[in-house]
């Protein structure tokens, strides 16, 4: 079987010659300590990754001028990487970048997406945002005819014809839409994090106005691009959820945010497309029925430390896909801790199909390769035996 053959079983729940070896990504800082404990450098890392930048797995839909590192994929026996369709869903024309201080060891800079931030120059730590591109109705309305138009010919590759051909003859799994397009995710670059969630109470119409246009937006792009490529799953990036549960109750999820995941996921099922992932961190469980109602399939990672056990959701939800679950803290932890944790975590969810095991994130670098080897090489046991 190829790739996409094994997807396509493991996600309709079929029989399967093996299981598909993935993995979400891996911290920049984990790269270089496999480096250094002796993984071979035959290619090195695309992107120039930094330590606290991600090198994105075979799970994660990768396009040109992301961070790769084909010796982790080759080393580890890891599968082919995910393709995103190059198709710019989001800003376009994107910000230029530009470092607007420096300030020693950290930089306040404007993002290509036009988020103002102050951060650590070696990006080990999580950046301190100070301006947003659209707090207010009329900078959406501006943002929007400038850069949030599904017309705007610079949202295609100029060789697009070659890049559908390329595509549809891909062996591997080829994925539309990812961070940071979702109908959380995205209003939150734009406006901010503590602005739209007071939005929801205090200015609803300008929540409204926003998720309606990026549903509008993402519904033209996917429609124009899944009627020429062949495309195995949509990827709706979210991060609406932290170890304590949503950062939005379901009836605000109901009122705002269902209708715009039912209209982009009808235009995909339309299509053909029967997979549709959520990519969001934290304890998410009270927010999948209403996934689910919106025509989401699946989710991923299913952080262990946020209280998502994949066994028990498994038993809530039959169908469900599933990536992920695997606590990465105790990959850090040697042989005898990730027999122990994959002995909790596998058993009973891979024989009922739905589901890939790995890391529940990034893979960080308190990891070594000779751990990280032998928790894949335990993984492949487990999963594919029989």
């Amino acid at each position: 079987m190829t790739d996409r053959e094994r997807f396509q079983a493991i996600m309709n729940f079929d029989p399967c010659d093996r299981m598909l070896r993935w993995e979400q990504g891996f911290w920049g800082g984990a790269v270089e300590r496999w480096y250094r404990e002796g993984m071979p450098r035959r290619h090195g890392v695309e992107g120039d990754p930094m330590f606290g930048d991600t090198v994105r797995g075979p799970a994660t839909p990768i396009a040109s001028g992301d961070r790769v590192c084909r010796d982790v994929l080759e080393g580890a026996g890891l599968d082919l990487p995910t393709l995103r369709v190059p198709v710019e869903l989001y800003l376009c024309p994107a910000y230029e970048e530009e470092a607007l201080e420096d300030a020693g060891d950290q930089v306040v800079m404007r993002d290509a997406f036009g988020i103002v931030k102050r951060m650590p120059k070696d990006k080990n730590n999580i950046p301190h945002f100070l301006e947003w591109p659209a707090p207010d109705r009329e900078g959406f309305e501006r943002l929007a005819a400038e850069r949030l138009n599904p017309d705007t010919p610079g949202r295609f590759p100029p060789d697009w014809a070659a890049q559908v051909e390329r595509l549809n003859g891909y062996d591997g799994v080829v994925a539309l839409g990812g961070y940071p397009c979702g109908f959380f995710g995205a209003p939150r670059f734009l406006m901010g994090e503590v602005a739209l969630l007071m939005g929801f109470l205090e200015s609803p119409d300008l929540v409204r106005r926003i998720v309606n246009h990026l549903t509008d937006l993402w519904a033209a792009l996917y429609d124009r691009v899944l009627s020429q490529v062949r495309v195995d799953c949509i990827h709706i990036w979210e991060d609406m959820s932290f170890k304590n549960g949503p950062l939005i109750s379901p009836a605000l999820f109901r009122e705002f945010l269902a209708p715009a995941y039912r209209k982009v996921t009808e235009v995909a099922r339309g299509r053909g497309v029967k997979v549709v992932f959520v990519d969001t961190d934290g304890d998410c469980r009270q927010l999948i029925p209403l996934f689910l109602e919106g025509g989401v399939t699946g989710l991923y990672p299913f952080e262990v430390q946020a209280g998502m056990d994949v066994r028990a959701i498994r038993e809530a939800f039959p169908r469900l896909q599933m990536l992920g679950g695997v606590d990465k803290r105790e990959i850090a932890g040697g042989p005898a801790r990730i027999d122990a944790e994959l002995g909790r975590r596998l058993p009973g969810v891979v024989e009922r199909g739905g589901y890939i095991p790995m890391a529940d994130h990034q893979v960080p670098p308190d990891v070594s390769w000779e751990n990280y080897l032998y928790y894949r090489r335990q993984v492949a046991e487990l999963s594919e035996r029989g």
